[in-house]
């Protein structure tokens, strides 16, 4: 049986409205873990015809929103940090993972790296999480075996 965070993860936060609309496809998604992936096409490019910061941006948050709802709390990411590597080009299908830094009571921490299709490292991000308890619909678990500090 799915684990019904993985689940809520995968039926909810992976489908939401924004990354349904630019084409954000979700991969994978396990507790703690999410690998996403979007075609970057024409409307995703800035002036110099390369990926715009923005595309990049959206996928790093979404990915760090799938990965932290994987778990028994509903989580709010509260901060992004991005820094951008190098170009994703037109056509390219770019993927974004992510994984935790670390996982408290209140506040978790996680990496998010982008690669292009050729396995180079496009951008690479860190998401600040903000825990609160579940909303109904789902049941609470115990802390994560993964918390580092209870």
């Amino acid at each position: 049986m799915d684990d019904p965070h993985v689940q809520y993860a995968r039926e909810t936060v992976a489908r939401d409205p924004m990354a349904s609309f630019l084409g954000i496809r979700l991969e994978e998604v396990r507790r703690a873990y999410a690998r996403l992936s979007v075609l970057i096409r024409p409307e995703y490019l800035n002036a110099l015809d390369r990926a715009h910061g923005m595309i990049l941006s959206a996928m790093i948050d979404q990915a760090a929103a799938v990965a932290a709802n994987s778990m028994e709390y509903d989580v709010l990411l509260v901060e992004l940090k991005i820094n951008y590597l190098t170009a994703a080009v037109p056509g390219e299908r770019i993927t974004a993972e992510a994984k935790p830094i670390d996982i408290k009571r209140a506040l978790s921490l996680w990496v998010v790296d982008v690669h292009g299709s050729s396995g180079a490292l496009i951008a690479t991000g860190q998401a600040l999480g903000y825990h609160r308890p579940r909303k109904s619909g789902y049941p609470s678990l115990p802390p994560s075996s993964l918390s580092t500090t209870q």
